[in-house]
């Protein structure tokens, strides 16, 4: 059971909408098109933002997370327009996006981080550069999540930043038009996000920047590999020769044409349908090679007892409803969690999850979350130092709270599916990274009548 000194406070969400959560009576058998990575979209936005000419992003996500981060950068002067297919700009075609790079990035403004990591950790590395204050915040929960690291390095780059001390948001990033950048040392195990945001803007700084981490593992190692591969696309000089160490180039950045791939992480809930309904489900388009953690999906599944086939065509996964459990480690994939937390708690054998000790500073203390609500719907739920201990247990209906996280709001609809009564508080936290979860699980379910 949860600890309570862990567990999350539950606070009730004005406007948050309740969805019961459908349950799968067919096998399935469904072709489900998901739209781009956050990650990418994010990362490329940045890096266009920054470049010294155009670029522009094909198929880019647009969800909360990147209309913020879109929002921001236009609030330092970048211009980010949609252009339909003949590349002409036009408020009715959404399909691309074209970014302009001004001549300076302007300052003496705030931006709305939301609830995204990635713009309130991307961001104030970007804003040193701007000729003027930049004031960051964002939703209440933001302000829990840890920043200190990243201010530090800033400032022994070079950097001015004021955050009253506390290491969080909100806080005022001084912009000087520039920054000297140079070696900087900081600890990086409660995010990668931290070396991401000063790898992406250190083409910019006079002296480049060479990140080295000391401290605990780094979390998400693939998303700083997915970083370092962004980074030489726009032609930036990248080492990553040495263990814990990046060094990048002081240069130009060039402009992007790129198609974002498909988000992998969010594909993760409705490949695992499969696995709990039976039948089987496709995701078109899913890559051959990839830096996106969520690719790791694709091997848990078939552990756990799905059929996986990945092709040119897509990946598919057919499942006959039966699963079992697995002891896994996600510390590279923590994103992961509460997907395989929800299969965990459906599965016949036990399981355990580990090395996710740093997801207790996502958008909420994701380990508290699943331990309580699973727990609340019966599940034998123990949290450990790093992860989650599950066994086998019958599980019962009942209000499932999501704390403003979309992943915990798509675990809760994979129990649904198994388990009648499943009610998900605020379902449309989900637009953070998902745009229209609901239509998309609905269509996947209104394929075995």
């Amino acid at each position: 059971m949860p600890d309570a000194d862990h567990a999350p406070a539950t606070t009730s969400l004005i406007g948050a909408e309740d969805w019961p959560a459908p349950t799968a009576d067919d096998p399935l058998h469904a072709t489900v098109s998901l739209p781009g990575s956050k990650s990418l979209t994010n990362r490329y936005l940045v890096l266009s933002a920054l470049a010294g000419e155009r670029s522009r992003l094909r198929a880019p996500l647009r969800s909360r997370d990147t209309l913020l981060m879109a929002a921001a950068l236009r609030r330092l002067g970048v211009g980010i327009d949609d252009v339909a297919d003949e590349g002409e700009p036009g408020p009715d075609a959404a399909a691309d996006w074209l970014v302009t790079p001004p001549e300076r990035l302007g300052g003496h403004t705030s931006v709305d981080c939301g609830l995204a990591g990635t713009v309130m950790r991307f961001l104030p590395a970007v804003a040193v550069l701007a000729d003027g204050p930049v004031r960051l915040d964002g939703d209440p929960q933001a302000r829990t999540r840890p920043m200190g690291p990243l201010v530090a390095a800033l400032r022994t780059l070079g950097g001015s930043v004021d955050d009253g001390g506390t290491g969080r948001l909100p806080l005022t990033v001084h912009g000087a038009g520039g920054l000297a950048g140079g070696a900087v040392t900081m600890d990086a195990s409660a995010s990668s996000q931290f070396v991401s945001a000063l790898l992406l803007a250190g083409a910019r700084y006079e002296s480049g920047v060479t990140v080295r981490h000391a401290g605990g593992p780094v979390p998400s190692r693939p998303h700083i590999l997915m970083t370092v591969e962004a980074l030489r696309d726009t032609g930036v000089v990248v080492d990553d020769s040495e263990e814990d160490t990046w060094r990048v180039e002081p240069s130009e950045i060039n402009g992007l044409d790129v198609v974002v791939e498909p988000d992998l992480s969010n594909a993760g809930p409705f490949l695992a349908a499969a696995l709990v309904a039976g039948g089987s489900v496709h995701v078109p388009g899913w890559p051959q090679h990839t830096t996106q953690a969520g690719d790791l999906m694709r091997y848990i599944l078939d552990a756990m007892g799905a059929d996986v086939r990945l092709d040119r065509s897509g990946l598919t996964v057919t499942g006959s409803g039966e699963l079992v459990g697995l002891d896994i480690d996600l510390h590279d994939a923590a994103e992961l969690t509460p997907t395989v937390a929800a299969l965990a708690a459906l599965a016949s054998t036990p399981s355990l999850i580990r090395g996710v000790a740093h997801i207790r500073g996502h958008e909420t203390d994701r380990l508290a979350a699943l331990a309580t609500e699973l727990g609340a719907l019966g599940s034998q739920v123990t949290e450990t130092a790093d992860g989650l201990r599950i066994a086998p247990a019958p599980l019962r209906g009942g209000r499932f709270h999501t704390y403003a996280d979309h992943r915990l709001a798509t675990a809760a609809a994979i129990i649904g599916l198994r388990v009648p009564g499943v009610t998900v508080e605020d379902v449309g936290t989900t637009g953070k990274t998902l745009p229209d979860f609901v239509g998309l699980w609905d269509r996947m379910l209104g394929s075995t009548r």
